[in-house]
């Protein structure tokens, strides 16, 4: 259960309601942009009632583009939703964190590039000039996650990132997320390495939620989709992450509601108003609603 802050400004039970339907919030807007993992599925099973919700929402003229903080490509995610069984129907497209950071790598890939990730995610670089090397001769990090995100944990890179960092070698970290919850366990990403190189004195970019540029594309994807630009006021964001969906909908003057998950809750957590306090102690930044799993 997440602890609450007791220097955090009280909140009343009404600030944060908690509904159990997402249409009377979400059936007048133009768009969504809902998080995938966490809200969409759990990296094993698809989540039923959010399937439906999306699919119900389509039904009804609006558009529902897929945000993820995913390494991969929105090609590369809409593959792994097929295989996991997300049903097609249930978006129209989907833009993640790879395809910001991809604009990233571009920016350095004069340089000898390590890549810190597992082999899966190497399709992030495709189409990229760009020249790897090894950990003694790389001058920037791309990092995609852990090697072996089952068994590893950020403590297994601390000689790495310490080396790193006391050379200047700057990480681009494709994945902000620092936690997701697969099939029931919790397991580290990229933005837990990416946390800890800065720990150790060494600078991070990031482009994917909640910073700027993953927006930037999505709004254009967006008036691709709908043939015309959308006013931030006709779009709602959807997302598990404190952090990362609802901070970044906050900066980019988005509605948000915020779906209760294993990673801002711990595994077996409920969403209640004490969990809603320390999750979102600013009253000037918080979800106008909470559910614990998004249905229609």
């Amino acid at each position: 259960m997440t602890q609450i802050d007791p220097t955090a400004p009280s909140l009343v039970a009404t600030d944060i309601p908690i509904v159990s339907s997402v249409a009377a919030l979400g059936r007048e807007r133009r768009a969504w942009l809902v998080d995938i993992w966490g809200v969409m599925h759990n990296g094993v099973t698809p989540f039923a009632s959010a399937v439906e919700a999306c699919q119900t929402f389509r039904r009804q003229g609006g558009r529902v583009l897929l945000l993820s903080n995913s390494p991969r490509t929105g090609a590369g995610v809409i593959a792994q939703l097929k295989q996991v069984g997300v049903a097609d129907d249930a978006y129209d497209d989907a833009v993640t964190s790879g395809d910001a950071t991809r604009v990233l790598i571009s920016t350095v890939s004069d340089k000898p590039i390590f890549h810190l990730g597992p082999k899966r995610d190497l399709p992030i670089f495709d189409g990229l000039d760009v020249r790897f090397s090894s950990e003694d001769d790389g001058e920037t990090i791309v990092c995609t996650g852990l090697f072996d995100d089952t068994s590893e944990t950020p403590d297994d890179y601390n000689a790495m990132l310490q080396g790193f960092a006391q050379r200047g070698v700057t990480m681009v970290c494709a994945n902000p997320d620092i936690t997701v919850e697969r099939g029931g366990q919790i397991i580290f990403c990229a933005g837990a390495l990416a946390e800890r190189f800065e720990t150790f004195g060494g600078v991070v970019k990031l482009a994917g939620k909640p910073h700027s540029p993953i927006y930037e594309m999505a709004f254009d994807r967006l008036e691709m989709l709908l043939g015309q630009p959308v006013p931030r006021e006709d779009v709602l964001a959807i997302g598990d992450g404190a952090k990362t969906d609802i901070e970044g909908a906050f900066g980019a003057g988005l509605d948000a509601v915020y779906v209760a998950s294993a990673v801002g809750l711990g595994l077996g957590g409920g969403l209640d108003r004490a969990a809603l306090v320390g999750l979102f102690p600013d009253p000037e930044s918080r979800p106008i609603a909470a559910m614990t799993e998004l249905a229609w």
